[in-house]
């Protein structure tokens, strides 16, 4: 919790600012029984009005000073409260977008999100009643036996007695409500994730006709989040009804001991009205923590939540030496004796794969699928970081690449389409927002996308619907071709990114793309696309098959016989 908190110390001022007004009020609170006192004793049992409306009229005068003081604190502790949790998000959200792939493999998108939203309004909650009842409720117990002992030792000794029982009984429920919440806040992450995945589904869903299926998954999944959320409040409920029997107790024995001491001479009625006020008080007080425990559990529980993202490393940056770049980029891939394995899996996925790329070179990379061809096509832009060997650009290791100006020779097209709200200009210029209108048609008339966008009623500034639900699965490809052809890239990665395209649009595309100076690598399944590169790599799992020209390949490779034969049969 000490690494989310540390984001307040920004807003330190306020929320001392935000105490000193709580202070204030609390101040007043403490001595309006001392007043209460002096009214009874002095003006109600004396029969004096003078010194009843005096005393009246300074407690009248002190609630005044108390409601300002209460709303002051209010904006502070908001202001306090909502300006750390917008760092926090920020913060949060900027370690998402500069963390390895590697390391947020682990949470699923769901609970990012959550962690983002749910988990970090919980801290701003927490900071929030923290500056505005939680640091009052604790100084208002100790403050109220403090004053009641000044009062009259003996009937305050019962309070003093009580409080020490109900703190540590307190700190347990704490203990065990942090523990609970958690899973809480984990349950959570499980709703929203079949939340999206149906609401990104919900297509195929009706499709398939599994709605029941969903509907009783997301029942189950919620249900368990109520059962989870009713054990946790029945837990903090059990705090009142214990802190209501032991306060009682001790304020009836407070009035029976009085009233003998009363009789006795040796106290005054205001004195036990008084202490009854602040065991009134205290009780009330202790009431709250029943809250702050629920607050501060669920706290920390979110706290230790967005620690595991916000402490994760910028491994994107780890190993750089800053190491003088070469004065012109030319493009040039190598692989040398690559070894790569996804986070917590045993078996590589990438094999001693070693190759090597000239410099405008086009290379097609063929395999079946689960073969490692999208995970090799990761650690060019290092997404991924290999496990052992060397990818080198220009003769450099990508570990001493500076990343930034690395990613920005190159351009690539991932085999899941993906777009942005907003135009059909925007998403092809995503990538270079300050690209001129003519630029963005050059890069689309190469994408074989420009004559389509033309016939829509608002051409390039049509509105691209949610993952762009208005357009083909060709149309968006293409779009997403041309997002990357407008960097005019040195090194061009097309994941797959022309199998929606027909055999004449696939066949125009290739051509146009003589007309950049790129090393480009494509994986595709056509042997026709594959036959128009310099070089094929043909991997199988995980393994490189085999590297080289067409013919090359029918000669030495019996596995590239066989993928030519079922494509083109026997005849050829």
């Amino acid at each position: 919790m000490r690494t989310v908190f540390s984001y307040l110390l920004s807003y330190k001022w306020a929320a001392i600012i935000a105490f000193i007004f709580m202070l204030l009020e609390l101040t007043v609170e403490l001595i309006q029984p001392l007043l209460l006192a002096r009214i009874i004793d002095d003006g109600i049992l004396q029969e004096d009005l003078t010194t009843v409306i005096v005393w009246g009229s300074v407690m009248i005068g002190l609630s005044l000073v108390a409601f300002v003081a209460g709303i002051l604190n209010s904006f502070y502790a908001g202001h306090a409260g909502q300006s750390t949790g917008f760092d926090l998000r920020n913060a949060m959200f900027k370690n998402i977008q500069r963390s390895s792939l590697d390391k947020l493999q682990p949470f699923a998108t769901s609970s990012l999100m959550t962690r983002l939203t749910n988990d970090i309004t919980q801290i701003q909650n927490t900071i929030f009643m923290g500056l505005r009842i939680m640091a009052r409720a604790p100084l208002l117990v100790v403050g109220g036996a403090f004053m009641a002992f000044l009062i009259n030792a003996r009937l305050a000794f019962f309070l003093i007695l009580t409080i020490p029982i109900l703190i540590f009984f307190l700190l347990w429920i704490l203990k065990k409500g942090v523990h609970i919440f958690g899973q809480v806040q984990n349950q959570v992450d499980k709703v929203n994730h079949v939340v999206r995945e149906n609401l990104t589904g919900i297509r195929l869903v009706r499709v398939f006709v599994r709605k029941a299926h969903e509907v009783n998954r997301f029942f189950v999944e919620s249900d368990t989040l109520r059962k989870r959320m009713v054990q946790a409040f029945r837990l903090m409920e059990l705090t009142m009804p214990v802190l209501l029997l032991l306060m009682n107790a001790s304020i009836l024995l407070v009035l029976w001991f009085g009233s003998f001491q009363i009789d006795n001479n040796t106290a005054q009625v205001g004195d036990v009205v008084a202490i009854v006020n602040y065991a009134t008080r205290i009780t009330s007080a202790l009431g709250v923590f029943a809250m702050i425990i629920m607050v501060f559990s669920r706290a920390k529980a979110s706290a230790l939540r967005i620690e595991e993202v916000l402490l994760e490393p910028d491994d994107e940056l780890k190993g750089q030496v800053q190491l003088p770049q070469p004065p012109t980029f030319k493009g040039e891939v190598q692989f040398q004796s690559v070894w790569f394995s996804y986070d917590g899996q045993k078996e590589p996925v990438l094999e001693d794969i070693s190759f090597h790329v000239h410099a405008g070179e086009t290379v097609a990379v063929l395999g079946e699928t689960g073969s490692g061809k999208t995970s090799l096509f990761q650690l060019i832009p290092k997404l991924y970081e290999a496990d052992s060997g060397e990818v080198t650009i220009d003769g450099t290791s990508i570990k001493h690449w500076n990343i930034q100006e690395l990613r920005k020779q190159l351009g690539y097209v991932p085999q899941s389409i993906r777009l942005f709200s907003g135009t059909i200009r925007e998403n092809i210029a995503w990538g270079v927002p300050d690209a001129s209108l003519e630029q963005i048609v050059l890069a689309a008339k190469a994408a074989q996308i420009h004559e389509t966008i033309e016939k829509l009623e608002q051409g390039y500034d049509t509105v691209v619907g949610q993952q762009g639900v208005n357009l083909s699965g060709g149309q968006k490809q293409r779009i997403s071709i041309a997002r990357a052809l407008l960097r005019e890239p040195k090194i061009l990665l097309l994941d797959d990114s022309t199998s929606a395209l027909d055999t004449k649009t696939e066949e125009q595309f290739l051509h146009a793309l003589e007309d950049y100076s790129c090393t480009t690598l494509i994986i595709t399944q056509k042997l026709s696309t594959a036959r128009k590169a310099d070089k094929i790599l043909l991997l199988e799992f995980g393994k490189i098959e085999g590297y080289g020209s067409h013919e090359q390949l029918m000669e030495q490779s019996s596995f590239y016989r066989k993928i030519h034969q079922s494509q083109y049969g026997k005849e050829e």
